[in-house]
């Protein structure tokens, strides 16, 4: 069974269609409106080896705010659409992602459990035009919307570009081994509770 799905997130503020392709080869077409996040998913994309579309069009004239972290629900939303119900996943994924002097540590539980560890701090406000503390809302909106506990610890840093990027790299690597199917339990939800739900 294909382990796809495609979402489309409209409100006032934003109008955004997320796709993917869990069993893909880490193929993107992101198109968001702002650079530094369209750089951001491609990353996601590229080492996850899910495929990755993302559209949108957001009030950027206000600021990147509600872009960002609806792109995070809706790719969030996408990735648990896929998943289904989470049967034979390995479930678990951690990542210990190095870039130049940047070092992050990334762990997820695919467990329906929506939940946010973020420590993470930049020495910058801004990169590029980008602010930085909008990061956190997209992983936030991340984890809320794909049902993952989600644990990221930036453990060195002194460049903000390299640690974002560690972040998301960090994410994809974590993410790809925990969507991956156990072939030893392909036919099982990886729960004792028999569900991987949020209720």
């Amino acid at each position: 069974m294909a382990r796809t799905a495609r979402v489309e997130r409209n409100t006032n503020e934003t109008r955004i269609s997320a796709s993917v392709d869990l069993d893909g080869s880490g193929a993107y077409d992101v198109a968001t409106g702002i650079g530094f996040l369209d750089h951001m998913l491609e990353q996601l994309s590229r080492h996850s080896l899910i495929d990755l579309t993302v559209t949108a069009e957001g009030d950027l004239h206000i600021d990147d705010h509600h872009t960002v972290e609806d792109c995070g629900y809706a790719v969030g939303s996408a990735i648990a659409q896929a998943l289904g119900e989470r049967r034979g996943i390995t479930r678990y994924g951690s990542c210990l992602l190095p870039m130049d002097e940047a070092l992050t540590r990334v762990a997820i539980d695919l467990s329906g459990r929506p939940f946010l560890s973020w420590g993470v701090a930049f020495p910058t406000q801004k990169v590029g035009t980008f602010d930085t503390e909008l990061f956190k809302e997209w992983f936030r909106a991340f984890a809320q919307a794909s049902g993952a506990t989600l644990h990221v610890d930036t453990l060195e840093g002194e460049n903000s570009h390299h640690i974002v990027e560690t972040c998301f790299k960090g994410l994809a690597r974590a993410l790809r081994a925990a969507v991956e199917i156990d072939p030893r339990k392909a036919d099982a939800v990886p729960s004792t509770k028999g569900a991987l739900r949020s209720d």
